[in-house]
């Protein structure tokens, strides 16, 4: 099976820019909790719910109206193939202990997101047990 069977297709990313509050909210109406940030037309980091309560809430320093997503970005984005096999991505998520994969394609283009859930309908009872393990391990 292939990353592109299970991944979530059509994700979009936002500028770095973009306000905290912004975030939060797509998180909210779009029900995920991670949102791709991109600049000059590429990906420069990821937001995920977590980042935004323990970089931005959980802070001394946060100010909601002036908190972007560059200050509670996680900088550097692992990504997977749509073409690759489904096990060596969720090996790749084992091993870096992330929930969610950005997908690429050919042309280095994102086109979905791989996480967890997507995983546990498809992937092999065995295969998802390890996988959420090691994922979910203390850091």
């Amino acid at each position: 099976m292939r990353v592109k069977d299970v991944m979530h297709k059509g994700v979009d990313w936002v500028s770095p820019n973009t306000p905290v509050s912004e975030l939060a909210k797509l998180m909210r109406e779009q029900d995920i909790g991670c949102i791709p940030i991109g600049e000059d037309d590429r990906l420069i980091g990821m937001v995920t719910d977590r980042d935004i309560v323990c970089k931005g809430l959980a802070s001394k320093d946060f100010d909601p109206r002036r908190t972007m997503a560059r200050d509670v970005m996680t900088e550097g984005i692992h990504c997977c193939r749509e073409d690759d096999d489904l096990a060596k991505a969720v090996h790749h998520m084992e091993k870096l202990q992330l929930r969610r994969l950005p997908v690429i394609n050919k042309s280095k283009r994102m086109v979905g997101i791989v996480s967890l859930g997507d995983i546990s309908h498809q992937a092999s009872g065995d295969l998802l047990s390890e996988c959420v393990k090691s994922v979910s391990a203390h850091h």
